[in-house]
């Protein structure tokens, strides 16, 4: 339950009281500031409190967006300000302050022409949000754009307002928000112009985000399982259950926006389900083509490789830029360029839709599925994420040369973190940490690729059971503990954890392929999948601000470079047939591990009311 404390004059006819009950807010009503103080240290502390002007005239759904975001610990509107449990401490100094303060006039007297009373809290919840500002509290001013939120000073001022109320559509200013404001051609011209309705029509019965989430998953697993049975009746209704099974990812998001039921389990659900989803139909889709006498395990895993590279990419850029002290500035030529390009129309749909966003290839894959077959799927989807790579890094990679930014600890951190060195990287770096402070800057990227490369081409270019690989996996081992030897601060820093992982994968893809024995490139799928969700939850992590994955988690399953060192040791010692087994057992115990640990995590920080978040980033 949450309390609001109405104060000031009431107002005859006002409808805030009952605004605020249908808010979910018990209301009190102060007699004047000093009750106002009294009435606040009553809440339990546990409890949401928001102080609200009686004279408030504006629509329920500013009310909505300034007092029940769970995100913000403090939030204000005009006539109203609101705290979490958490930011209690803070309104309760400034309410303090305000009524020793007398109730606003500069001597401590009441305000000109009232009487002590009632009227001696009048603004006082905007005089609140001002001492909040003053102490350096961080309060969050939602944009309420044509919506309506007012304290009217007098009577023709309240009619005015209340004009301005009747004159803006509450309820599609609030379906409009819901959808987020940048998204793919597909999802904003195709998807949101109905799914905003479902979300309506979910949140007035009661369905939470997490529970639409979930119904994305099942339909997505089920799509798959139409895929794997390799008909052309399967085929085509996988197609129709993925875009279903897409229109509901974009649902729960909406949902969340309309009703304000932001969480932090709900933002790691609708992220970690989206891989599942997509990798799981990759997966049908390779079953599928089985049954018909298709091997396109290969391509199922190199798209798995390629579109899990791109996600690292887009993390490892934004960590790196995060908070660099030139992040905000339009410092890049290139950047200036993309501003520009962004100023025309047409360019703004054609950029977004090059990159391959989410919509774009849910929608090419559920078409190609239903009307073609799995290795045309595969080859279209492998070319266009090519692509949408290349013109996606060399954008950053221009970004990052021509802007002036130093970065911070903090990004430095996140970038190692990222990276994912394991037990091996992190003993020999702390050798290595003298000399690497002697190098060029761009030493740590360039070891990164040159190590990467030697382990992927001593795999690819050997016959399988060869000593090579494991060779170019000691030389990867080195390399990688030279790359994170000193912070990752330069300019193209971020390109470290990419390269790390297109290494470790490349390498189970092209060892798996050589083994050339019937299911050892499904074990490697299942193997790259469980790297990739821990890879995966580490950045979700990040961005819920909870840190990176335990150390000890990191250490039991060997880090990327233990691991790509353990993959080709067993290539030498076992025989193909064997090596799928160890392969299989090897994606087993990293499954498990990383699975239970990153359960537990995140139900315990929903538990303990971790901060909520929601990922309003990119469409990918």
């Amino acid at each position: 339950m949450s309390t609001a404390i109405l104060t000031g004059q009431p107002v005859p006819g006002s409808s805030v009281e009952s605004e605020l009950r249908s808010l979910g807010f018990e209301v009190r009503l102060a007699s004047g500031t000093a009750d106002a103080e009294t009435l606040l240290a009553r809440v339990p502390g546990g409890e949401r409190v928001a102080v609200v002007d009686a004279r408030f005239v504006g629509h329920l759904h500013a009310l909505r967006l300034g007092l029940t975001d769970p995100r913000f610990p403090l939030a204000a509107i005009p006539g109203a300000v609101t705290a979490r449990p958490d930011a209690r401490q803070a309104l309760t100094r400034a309410m303090a302050r305000e009524s020793s303060a007398g109730g606003g006039a500069a001597d401590g007297s009441a305000p000109a022409g009232t009487k002590p009373g009632v009227e001696d809290a009048d603004g006082l919840a905007d005089r609140i949000a001002g001492a909040l500002d003053a102490d350096g509290a961080d309060v969050y001013r939602p944009e309420l754009g044509s919506l309506v939120a007012v304290v009217p000073a007098d009577p023709q001022a309240r009619d005015e307002a209340r004009q301005a109320v009747a004159s803006v559509d509450d309820e599609a200013v609030r379906l409009k928000s819901a959808v987020k404001a940048r998204d793919g051609f597909v999802t904003t011209f195709f998807v949101s112009p109905y799914s905003r309705y479902i979300a309506r029509w979910c949140a007035r019965r009661g369905l939470t985000p997490n529970q639409v989430t979930t119904a994305s998953l099942i339909t997505a697993l089920i799509a798959a399982g139409c895929a794997a049975t390799g008909t052309r009746g399967g085929f085509v209704a996988a197609g129709v259950l993925l875009i279903a099974s897409f229109v509901l990812d974009c649902t729960d998001g909406q949902l969340a926006r309309y009703s304000l039921q932001y969480s932090t389990l709900g933002a790691w659900l609708d992220a970690t389900f989206d891989r599942a989803k997509e990798y799981a139909y990759y997966a049908g889709l390779a079953l599928g083509a089985a049954r018909g006498g298709d091997d396109v395990w290969a391509l199922a895993l190199g798209a798995m490789v390629l579109q899990t590279c791109r996600h690292v990419v887009d993390f490892s850029f934004n960590e790196a830029n995060v908070d660099s002290t030139a992040a905000t500035a339009n410092t890049s030529p290139t950047a200036a360029l993309s501003d520009k390009l962004d100023s025309v129309g047409w360019t703004v749909w054609a950029r977004r839709m090059i990159v391959l966003p989410i919509g774009e290839r849910w929608a090419m894959i559920a078409v190609l599925t239903a009307v073609t077959t799995p290795r045309i799927t595969f080859s279209a989807l492998l070319i266009g994420c090519a692509f949408a790579a290349t013109y996606t890094t060399a954008g950053r990679v221009l970004r990052s040369l021509t802007r002036r930014a130093a970065r911070t600890d903090r990004a430095a951190r996140a970038l190692a973190d990222l990276a994912d060195s394991g037990p091996l990287a992190g003993a020999v770096a702390a050798g290595l940490r003298g000399a690497a402070r002697r190098l060029p800057g761009f030493t740590a990227p360039a070891v990164a690729l040159l190590g990467g490369a030697a382990v992927v081409a001593t795999a690819a270019f050997t016959g399988f059971g060869g000593s090579w690989p494991v060779a170019g996996a000691v030389l990867y081992v080195l390399t990688s503990a030279l790359a994170v030897a000193r912070p990752l601060k330069g300019a193209l820093d971020w390109l470290v954890p990419p390269f790390f992982r297109a290494a470790e994968y490349g390498t189970v893809l092209v060892l798996a392929a050589k083994a050339d024995v019937n299911g050892a490139l499904p074990a490697a799928f299942g193997l790259v999948a469980a790297v990739a969700y821990h890879h995966y939850d580490t950045v979700y992590r990040i961005r819920g601000d909870a840190g990176a994955p335990p150390h000890w988690l990191v250490r039991a399953i060997g880090g990327h470079e233990g691991r790509t060192l353990l993959v080709t040791v067993l290539a030498v010692l076992l025989t193909a047939s064997a090596f799928k087994v160890a392969l299989t057992v090897l994606a087993v115990a990293v499954a498990l591990v990383v699975l239970v640990e990153s359960i537990r995590f995140w139900v315990a920080a929903h538990k303990v009311g971790a901060p909520a978040v929601h990922d309003e980033g990119e469409p990918a």
